[in-house]
């Protein structure tokens, strides 16, 4: 979801898309493994269903300032025994040692949407996307007046998490378009890490966000010296231009740095790039689906990065898309077999097999891959879809196993919610819902039986995959 104020035109008319194109929805049967099965048996507000070999362990509800329907829950990080959860009007972090006692350590306010979150070492990374008075945990909203003129700020917040009961803001390093998202891509020697920040939607109304923006910013974060966090390089990936007109930049970037590759979801279409010189990446291959994908999103790699998962976000993750109306291919994900010199060949499309309620938001959202050993397995978020896991080994023939999910927030009318992100981490699976916080799930299958046998050595952010 978008969280800066001049990408909510943009997102506004997505979602105006995806509810024409769901006007006059016709709830009916949707096939798949224990799903529900027809409009009697669907869930109502309050209610739970999982796949039997799935259970939620706990949930801990948003509280205080994130409480609020408007505070929404965003993306996650791990180090250890912690979790590192973002929210539009800040983070919070939870102690997960015993994941069945999930506690909270400390909540930190600190608008500025979306505060997707990344930790490394001592330090912890939000991205903001919506124009501040200031760069301070204090900052208001800036005003059009105050964004035509430059007096505003947005960009990366760093913080010291050296004790992650009292994180301590260190520094700022603001970026042109603000940062939507970011991605770390730390150096073999642990000396310095870069930052790879996506941002989009450039207007003639804002200051240092015009037109063109087909460009991400990179910024280099001294590990010794992160005061010292400038941005060092803006390379410009589309030169000519994306292949369709709405590549405006990226949304996302997931980086594979053992394999000196990253995956960008850009908006209008998905790339590959070389990033074994990690300050000036290089397109190798670039493709757009104009049939089926709306609003490409992010990117996880098999662990061989010999297939590469896609998602579109229809809608701009505000619509009811999750039906017979929409279909199976838009709204999904798209499964790509990758060839050695970089390049991409579609294989297949993937979406949870489970009919949504015209009130809830669904489509496919944050995922990560699952350390198993031998095949290829995924968790991923979809909104108010709920929670899924399916199997990708055959990049042709992708196959749902496990699966959670809530009744919509409401009956009445569609309040955005649901999960926003789904990780697996040391064991178990951790999900950041919009609304209803944060929950912790436990998933018996022999499919991630072998997972189970290790835990990360590392920090873990699913947007800088480790190899297993």
């Amino acid at each position: 979801m978008t969280g800066a104020n001049r990408t909510r035109a943009l997102r506004a008319a997505a979602i105006g898309a995806a509810a024409a194109l769901v006007a006059g929805l016709g709830v009916a049967a949707a096939a798949g493994p224990a799903s529900a099965s027809s409009t009697d048996d669907m869930l109502v507000s309050g209610e739970t269903a999982s796949s039997s070999n799935m259970r939620l362990l706990q949930n801990l509800p948003k509280r205080g300032a994130f409480e609020p329907v408007g505070a929404f829950n965003s993306d996650l990080a791990f180090q250890g025994d912690y979790a590192f959860a973002g929210n539009y009007n800040g983070f919070t972090v939870y102690d997960i040692k015993n994941p069945r006692r999930t506690k909270e350590v400390v909540q930190v306010v600190c608008p500025g949407s979306q505060n997707d979150i990344t930790v490394q070492g001592d330090l912890m990374f939000l991205s903001v996307d919506s124009r501040r008075t200031d760069d301070t945990c204090n900052s208001g909203a800036a005003t059009g007046a105050q964004s035509a003129s430059g007096d505003y700020w947005e960009g990366i917040r760093i913080f010291d998490i050296s004790n992650p009961a009292a994180p301590v803001y260190l520094k700022s390093v603001e970026t042109n378009c603000g940062s939507h998202t970011h991605t770390l891509v730390p150096t073999d020697d642990g000396e310095t890490i870069y930052v790879y920040v996506s941002s989009y939607s450039p207007s003639v109304n804002v200051a240092r966000c015009q037109p063109p923006h087909d460009a991400i910013s990179i910024v280099e974060v001294p590990v010794d010296e992160p005061t010292a966090a400038e941005v060092v390089s803006v390379p410009v990936l589309f030169p000519e231009g994306g292949l369709i007109e709405r590549t405006q930049g990226c949304h996302d970037i997931t980086a594979y740095p053992e394999k000196d590759l990253a995956a960008g979801a850009c908006m209008g279409e998905g790339v590959i790039m070389d990033i074994s010189d990690p300050v000036n990446p290089v397109v190798l291959d670039r493709v757009a689906d104009t049939e089926n994908f709306a609003f490409w999103h992010s990117a996880t790699f098999n662990n061989d990065a010999t297939s590469v998962v896609f998602t579109d976000e229809l809608g701009g993750g505000g619509g009811a898309t999750c039906n017979p109306t929409v279909g199976p291919n838009k709204g999904a994900n798209a499964i790509f077999e990758l060839a050695e010199d970089g390049t991409m060949d579609f294989a297949s499309y993937y979406k949870i097999p489970r009919e949504q309620a015209s009130t809830e938001n669904c489509v496919a959202h944050n995922g990560s891959l699952i350390p198993t050993r031998g095949t290829d397995v995924m968790v991923q978020a979809w909104y108010q879809g709920g929670i899924s896991l399916y199997d990708f080994t055959d990049p042709a023939n992708p196959t749902e196993f496990a699966w959670f999910d809530r009744g919509p927030v409401s009956d009445a009318s569609l309040v955005l919610g649901g999960s926003w992100s789904a990780y697996y981490y040391d064991g178990y699976i951790f999900s950041n819902d919009i609304q209803q916080g944060f929950d912790v799930f436990e998933v018996r299958d022999r499919r991630v039986a072998s997972a189970k046998a290790g835990k990360y050595a590392e920090d873990f952010n699913p947007q800088t995959q480790p190899s297993f």
